[in-house]
């Protein structure tokens, strides 16, 4: 694909959405952490709707330490792999009360330090909390940048590390975002609706699905 072609497709999905958002809900740095550890092998709304609950009455690290972990599990029991989801957020909030003063460390080396935290995950943290132009490329990510021809990788790094050197610079801010949508609703795994894609003239999707 084209630089040409490539800025194209994400003018158009500028244009349809100019400030796109995660799903994720959240009111601070600190919950935006929790809600992604909690998110990986889940939906936004299933996270969506344990959090709610949690955060109305434990929305800091102190509060949920002292939930302690059972405390912690019976609002999330709902989400997958709950139980070492648990283990996760209880050690994260103390390291973040021990080292960092109980608040969400702002560099890629401090939160992979923290249990639960992945590339994926610090990726997010960096972009939407702290509007860093990082690109955390998840399953419907890594599949929209190999169908498209956005930019193709056989491994998720070699996706991003793609995405961040091809990805023109005044769109890489939102441009996780934009992907994200593009995957989960338009270009699905299985049957991708490519007569309703704002993209689809430029994508070069061999088998695209007609009419």
């Amino acid at each position: 694909m084209n630089r040409s072609k490539r800025s194209a497709i994400f003018r158009r999905l500028q244009a349809a959405n100019p400030q796109p958002r995660t799903e994720l809900v959240y009111k601070s740095e600190f919950e935006l952490l929790v809600a992604v550890i909690l998110s990986a092998q889940a939906t936004d709304v299933s996270v969506n709707k344990a959090t709610a609950k949690l955060f109305a009455v434990a929305n800091t690290p102190k509060a949920i330490l002292e939930l302690g972990i059972d405390g912690l599990k019976r609002y999330i029991k709902t989400i997958g792999l709950f139980n070492s989801k648990a283990e996760n957020i209880i050690k994260t909030c103390a390291m973040l009360i021990e080292r960092h003063g109980g608040q969400v460390p702002r560099n890629r080396e401090e939160l992979e330090q923290l249990p639960g935290v992945g590339r994926k995950t610090a990726n997010v943290i960096l972009n939407t909390a702290f509007g860093q132009p990082t690109i955390a490329v998840d399953t419907h990510i890594f599949r929209v940048s190999n169908r498209t021809g956005i930019a193709p990788g056989k491994t998720v790094l070699e996706v991003e590390k793609r995405l961040l050197r091809l990805v023109p610079d005044e769109y890489k801010q939102d441009a996780h975002h934009w992907l994200i949508l593009l995957g989960r609703y338009v270009c699905k795994a299985r049957t991708p609706d490519c007569p309703n894609c704002i993209i689809r003239e430029l994508c070069e999707y061999k088998k695209k699905t007609p009419a």
